[in-house]
């Protein structure tokens, strides 16, 4: 079981570093944090697009901007999740320990809690999606293919966290939450369509 305490410095690891502590367990991080990590790196890549678009496009200075705040939007979810995700892995390690009368709130508490960042992780795929898809649009012909590997990305991104919210939240009974989350995926997935563009 992996420790809680592995849950930070994420953000102070080389990708090869993070790819291999992910491999062999050393750290906290699992789906999510990899979503976050993929999300942090596709808002990036809308960034340069919209960075190379700034001559050809009016609306270029803003989706600078946009990209910008969506990716310091994106960073700290990868170790947010990790955190998350170590405390209710220590709640269901500790299940026996708990008062029986105590034990399925406080595992539905905790998996209802970790439920919190992935969400956000794919709120946040969403927006970069959709502004990806613009860039990919309306920006210039020379990164179209940037933006629209961008849109593609944050929409996987955003479908691999909506996962991670339907299933924490799999034994709460009508959760506006898995509605939210699947909804998300569906216009992510339409955004990076948008992106790619016909007959892709």
């Amino acid at each position: 079981m992996k420790a809680p305490a592995a849950a930070i410095e994420l953000l102070d690891l080389s990708v090869r570093e993070f790819a291999e502590r992910l491999a062999d367990g050393r750290t906290a991080a699992g789906g999510g944090s990899t979503a976050a990590v993929v999300l942090a790196i596709s808002a990036g890549l809308a960034g340069m697009a919209a960075r190379a678009s700034r001559d050809a496009w009016e609306g270029g200075p803003g989706a600078i901007a946009q990209a910008d705040a969506l990716r310091a939007r994106a960073v700290p979810l990868v170790e947010a999740d990790a955190r998350v995700y170590a405390e209710a892995l220590e709640t269901l390690r500790s299940r026996d320990e708990l008062d029986p009368g105590e034990r399925d709130e406080a595992i539905c508490q905790a998996l209802s809690r970790a439920a919190k960042v992935p969400l956000a992780i794919a709120e946040t795929g969403y927006d970069v999606a959709e502004l990806a898809s613009a860039i990919a649009e309306l920006g210039s012909e020379d990164v179209r293919g940037d933006a629209a590997a961008a849109a593609v990305l944050a929409a996987a991104a955003a479908r691999a966290a909506a996962n991670l919210v339907v299933i924490n939240l799999a034994a709460a009974r009508a959760d506006e939450r898995v509605a939210r989350a699947r909804l998300l995926v569906e216009r992510s997935a339409a955004c990076a369509r948008r992106a790619l563009g016909p007959g892709a």
